[in-house]
């Protein structure tokens, strides 16, 4: 593999981290993101490290032969470490017990990473090697345990990782389904890669030469590993935003209704607010039903409470449930309380009626949703929108 074949893998990466950012920067004391983001920068820079040209740099600028390996080896340890934390805060429970659980993983990756370092240290690699390092110095002492010990450590997590996410994938549904599949489909690379290895790692102990899985067949399981595995870990973070967004959007277009039913009747001169067309779906949420809601109030000397009863009634007894019938009668007598507010332009009814029970007073976005979605569809509405003008 050349080193567009590692650089390219380690874009991808970065442009994931820069997405993830504005989320960190919002929520940096959020474990997940946090998990998410070391995450994404080791994998970039394991594959950026791991790439023969990066090697070669490294190699040079520290004038140590190999001394890639070891770093390479190192980041690999981390990254698998940071998969363990990351599933870990990402599947939750009690907060304790996800810290000590975290806690013991990041403490045992970082001896193997101690370890790793010692034994270089003490072994010998005097000859740079950019792409065969593991079976070139397979029989080398102290150099071997490192090599054994980095992908010991590597098959642990996968097998780890696997077996986790393939169990909470049988508990859940939906896009974190979907993403823990994913993962597993990427770990299954990655033990992959640890396979390969071993095997020709495994043939040179015995005086065989197997040196082509680790060269050429090894690396482009890696690369895909790692790649499926962030798109797993990526996927339902991003799709249950985008699914949040979207029911967001969803609850504003259909309050719309009530909200220029309601401002309909407003009194002359009342100004709306206006917000910036960048402004958040939850922001434009929470003023249309502010708006609402102070036009529940200005209304309330025109709810008759006799117009929510009678279209009750009606909704009942053309099968609705509880539920649906009450939103029917609310938004039968917003319809005759906006009518009559018409006819009386003068507002000489407020102030001077019975006090009327507002509809929606503690209700939150669902329930005025039930309300206009009724005030646009129901013909128990609309009938009570022709009874009062006739009436008038």
């Amino acid at each position: 593999m050349n080193g567009q074949d590692y650089y390219i893998p380690a874009a991808a990466m970065a442009v994931s981290l820069a997405c993830k950012l504005p989320a960190l920067r919002h929520n940096w004391r959020d474990p997940l993101q946090r998990s998410v983001c070391v995450l994404l920068v080791l994998a970039c820079a394991v594959f950026t490290f791991a790439a023969p040209p990066t090697i070669h740099a490294v190699n040079r600028w520290t004038g140590v032969p190999n001394i890639s390996a070891p770093l390479v080896y190192c980041l690999m340890t981390a990254f698998s470490a940071s998969c363990l934390v990351l599933i870990v805060n990402w599947r939750g429970g009690p907060a304790e017990e996800t810290r000590r659980i975290s806690r013991r993983w990041i403490l045992g990756y970082s001896v193997v990473v101690a370890v790793l370092i010692l034994l270089f240290v003490l072994g010998e690699s005097p000859v740079e090697r950019l792409r065969d390092f593991d079976t070139y110095y397979a029989n080398t002492p102290y150099i071997q345990v490192l090599i054994a010990l980095y992908l010991l450590a590597h098959s642990v997590a996968a097998l780890t990782m696997s077996g986790m996410c393939w169990r909470w994938s049988l508990q859940v549904r939906g896009w974190l389904r979907t993403g823990l599949v994913i993962i597993v489909s990427g770990y299954g690379f990655s033990l992959a890669y640890d396979a390969t290895k071993f095997t020709a790692v495994i043939a040179r102990w015995n005086g065989r030469d197997l040196d082509g899985l680790s060269t050429y067949v090894a690396p482009p399981l890696a690369s895909a590993g790692a790649l499926v595995s962030a798109v797993g870990f990526v996927l339902p973070l991003v799709c249950q935003r985008l699914s949040d967004s979207w029911q967001t959007w969803t609850t504003y277009r259909r309050l719309g209704t009530l909200w220029h039913e309601v401002r309909s009747a407003a009194p002359g001169g009342t100004p709306a607010v206006r917000m910036s067309w960048w402004a958040p779906a939850e922001i434009r949420v929470i003023q249309r039903e502010s708006d609402i809601h102070d036009g529940f109030l200005h209304l309330g000397p025109y709810f008759d409470k006799n117009h929510r009863d009678s279209a009750y009634g009606r909704a009942l007894a053309d099968g609705s449930d509880e539920e649906t019938a009450r939103a029917v009668a609310d938004a039968a007598m917003v319809a005759a309380a906006v009518r009559a507010r018409w006819a009386d332009p003068e507002g000489a009814v407020i102030g001077a009626g019975e006090d009327s029970e507002v509809p929606g007073t503690a209700a939150g976005p669902r329930d005025l949703v039930r309300i206009s979605h009724a005030l646009r569809h129901s013909p128990v509405v609309a009938a009570a929108r022709q009874r009062v003008a006739l009436s008038g």
